[in-house]
């Protein structure tokens, strides 16, 4: 499903208006899916108590052009709160004249929020920046009674972005695409259900030239996952090199292995330490092993002549390895020398952050699935060369409201897929952006990004391009972590219920 920026669209109706099909025209069509909507919620109750708070903007000629639609089909308790004063955009003013003296204006607006049975948020639309005044904010406040439903966006949130200081919506209509901002917590939970209303945009006004952006479907990796003719073999479907583990984080070393070997790798082939191998070996016998000797902390040593890459299809390096000098030069030599698709997570991270330009040296595609934690360090790592004016230090607070443009702008630096996790995961490689819409809160703890790791490196060894791969990846990994939750509860499940899970997830897709 497309998505688009508020700058994509505004570009949209510019490009629409000289297909023929003016902003008048997208306004009054606007309004006609808005009166439908609110009817819809209504059952067709004309007493209904229907309240509009409604902004200076083109976002209040929508609710202009409904309010009159509804008073047209007989709805006799129609009401107009003027929260901002009186409209100013043209088309704005020419729907407020047309339904001037038909619906009720309301000054009083504490009275007429607080008898309401439906409330809709027109105020502002996805131009607004900044944060509302008290007054907007005592006005939304009064609004809990009633079933909410915002128009294109709930007032005060950034579109771009999904940062969000205001409204609460039971339910949001928006206009022809869903906004980047509203796939990005905690914008998507505020906005309640999301529902696109096609408003006749001409579908070769669609400019989407610079970036494109998508919310994953189904149908966008219907060709997953490949056929299994009856003469295909172990080589068949990727062999995977995964380089994880050690002697205090042997879990991780199992989780990536089986994120693998679930999501139908032919080969999944684990290097690491003795004592993770022993671990490894009895949870997941399928895999097989390259042995590395470890130091005295039990993390492994740096050992290139072990590691023939040649063999593989795809590698994996990063989860529970640890960050010491030798992890650190081991990473620095798949980098440098693979030929494969490389997927870093974790501990991978970790061990370029001290030398992140490393990246430009490498000879094949590479996949980076950082968290926040080390998407700032990463940010950090490169700063000095994304900023003219000198370092800039990030936090994880500022990231949470720059998620799409922190994963944009690193992804287009180094040439790379970048895997931002978290609650609406993003991949990128700087021109191309997927949203990840699977996936709960249950699946925050230790272990499952290892899962997710394993899981792209299979599917990018199966011969996917990167980019595929990695929003295939996140998106089996969030259903079948989905599932796991519908059985078990986002408080009792466990990263091992999303390997277990992996099956029922093919069976849905299938």
């Amino acid at each position: 499903m497309r998505i688009v920026t508020p700058e994509q669209m505004r570009n949209i109706e510019d490009e629409s208006e000289k297909l023929g099909v003016s902003r008048k025209q997208l306004m009054e069509n606007a309004g006609k899916k808005l009166a439908e909507f609110i009817d819809g919620h209504c059952r067709k109750d004309t007493d209904k108590k229907v309240v509009f708070l409604v902004g200076t903007g083109n976002n209040g000629g929508d609710c202009f052009v409904s309010a009159g639609i509804l008073s047209d089909m007989g709805y006799k308790n129609i009401n107009m709160v003027l929260v901002c004063g009186m409209p100013k955009t043209e088309l704005a003013k020419e729907m407020y004249n047309r339904v001037s003296g038909r619906v009720n204006v309301h000054e009083n607006y504490q009275l007429c929020i607080s008898e309401a049975d439906i409330i809709v948020d027109g105020i502002f639309g996805t131009g607004f920046h900044g944060k509302p005044d008290k007054k907007i904010s005592d006005i939304f406040s009064l609004c809990e009674n009633a079933y909410k439903i915002a128009v294109d966006i709930p007032s005060g949130a950034d579109s771009r972005n999904g940062t969000f200081s205001a409204f609460r919506a039971d339910e949001t209509l928006t206009f022809g695409f869903i906004k980047s901002g509203m796939t990005q917590y905690p914008l998507k939970d505020l906005c309640g259900k999301i529902t696109v209303a096609d408003i006749g945009i001409p579908e070769k006004a669609v400019d989407v030239s610079e970036k494109e952006y998508i919310l994953t479907e189904r149908k966008d990796f219907s060709d997953f996952p490949p056929k299994r003719k009856s003469t295909s073999h172990k080589g068949t479907f990727g062999k995977v090199l995964i380089i994880a583990g050690s002697n205090l984080m042997r879990g991780a070393g199992f989780f990536a292995v089986s994120g693998a070997l679930r999501s139908g790798a032919g080969l999944v082939q684990l290097a690491t330490v003795e004592k993770c191998i022993d671990t490894v070996s009895v949870l997941a016998p399928e895999a097989t092993f390259i042995e590395m000797s470890n130091d005295n902390n039990g993390f492994m040593r740096f050992e290139p002549k072990k590691l023939n890459f040649k063999k593989y299809d795809a590698v994996v390096i990063g989860c529970g390895m640890g960050v010491t000098p030798e992890t650190v030069e081991l990473t620095k030599f798949v980098v440098e020398n693979s030929e494969v698709p490389i997927i870093i997570d974790a501990d991978g991270i970790n061990c370029i952050v001290s030398d992140i330009d490393i990246l430009l040296k490498k000879k094949t595609d590479i996949i980076l699935t950082p968290h926040a934690g080390e998407m700032v360090r990463l940010l950090n790592a490169v700063s000095d060369k994304l900023y003219e004016n000198g370092t800039h230090n990030w936090t994880v607070e500022e990231l949470s409201g720059k998620r799409l443009h922190s994963a944009i702008m690193l992804a287009s630096a180094y040439n790379i897929i970048v895997v931002l996790k978290g609650a609406g995961t993003i991949i990128t490689d700087g021109k191309r952006i997927a949203v990840n819409p699977t996936g709960n809160a249950g699946m925050s703890r230790g272990g499952s990004g290892d899962i997710l790791a394993g899981m792209i490196g299979t599917i990018a060894g199966q011969g996917y391009s990167p980019f595929k791969s990695a929003y295939i990846g996140a998106y089996m990994h969030g259903l079948a972590g989905d599932i796991a939750a519908e059985k078990l509860t986002q408080e009792a499940m466990l990263p091992r219920d999303i390997i277990n899970c992996l099956s029922d997830s093919f069976r849905r897709i299938k």
